[in-house]
């Protein structure tokens, strides 16, 4: 299927979110993400991106506009089996007595059956490679266990969508290059909101850029990032790889001219 031909996993029009009396926290939020792409969510801390997430999941009742999954309304409040939600911190969504039970939380209330349960949670422990650790207690893990663990509680769900929201915050580096070699490998269409731009840089195939609420820039990671003027503007930083490499590119080329 061509990139044209993909059908639309997630489509947004004039969204709007506000906590109570405050302002407008998403403001006419409008886009669109095919089946299978990867995104990526940047911004400094307020921009909206975890609200995004959270209105996308259905756990925000949105204030204006509409969402759309797989071309049906999405209903605030009503659960959604094939959208899982990766929280920042994976604590917050551990809470079993060992990883093989939380892994099969979800699909235990999804409704399946005792065989369907098993099937889910051993192929879960099997993509993000937790077979040996089925029956250790959760909150003994480290930080980059406990992440692959609520991944896989995910998973055993079998989403057409993810969401992740800081996926790297609590990685070390060993961690996080198994977590980008993960995801990379993965079939699900992915919305990912980071601070870490080179972990967008690597594993995004688009970036969409927010700032008070809105989205003011998207298009290739690249492109979009590698604009100093326009992540200046909006207080963030070029990554450092493509500094690098424009840095690099500006040296070798003023070596050829002046041969």
């Amino acid at each position: 299927m061509s990139e044209q031909q993909k059908p639309i996993a997630i489509a947004i029009d004039q969204l709007c979110f506000s906590y109570g009396d405050r302002s407008n926290v998403l403001c006419d939020v409008t886009l669109q993400i095919q089946t299978g792409d990867r995104v990526g969510l940047i911004g400094h801390n307020g921009c909206g991106k975890t609200t995004l997430l959270m209105c996308i999941c259905g756990a925000l009742a949105p204030t204006g506009g509409e969402i759309r999954l797989f071309d049906r309304p999405l209903i605030p409040g009503r659960f959604y089996p094939d959208v899982g939600f990766l929280f920042q911190d994976p604590n917050d969504q551990l809470f079993s007595a060992s990883v093989r039970e939380d892994i099969a939380f979800a699909p235990q209330n999804m409704g399946l059956s005792t065989e369907e349960v098993e099937y889910s949670v051993n192929e879960a422990l099997r993509l993000t490679g937790m077979e040996n650790l089925a029956n250790r207690p959760p909150h003994h893990l480290s930080g980059g266990e406990k992440q692959m663990v609520a991944i896989a509680g995910i998973l055993a769900m079998q989403p057409r969508i993810v969401l992740y929201d800081e996926p790297t915050a609590s990685l070390d580096l060993k961690a996080r290059r198994r977590l980008v070699q993960f995801l990379g490998q993965t079939q699900e269409t992915l919305l990912i909101a980071s601070h870490d731009l080179e972990f967008i840089l690597e594993l995004c195939d688009r970036v969409i850029l927010m700032d008070a609420g809105r989205i003011v820039a998207q298009g290739n990671p690249k492109q979009v990032m590698g604009d100093r003027d326009l992540m200046q503007q909006y207080d963030l930083e070029v990554p450092y790889s493509l500094t690098f490499l424009t840095n690099t590119i500006v040296v070798t080329t003023r070596k050829i001219l002046k041969k």
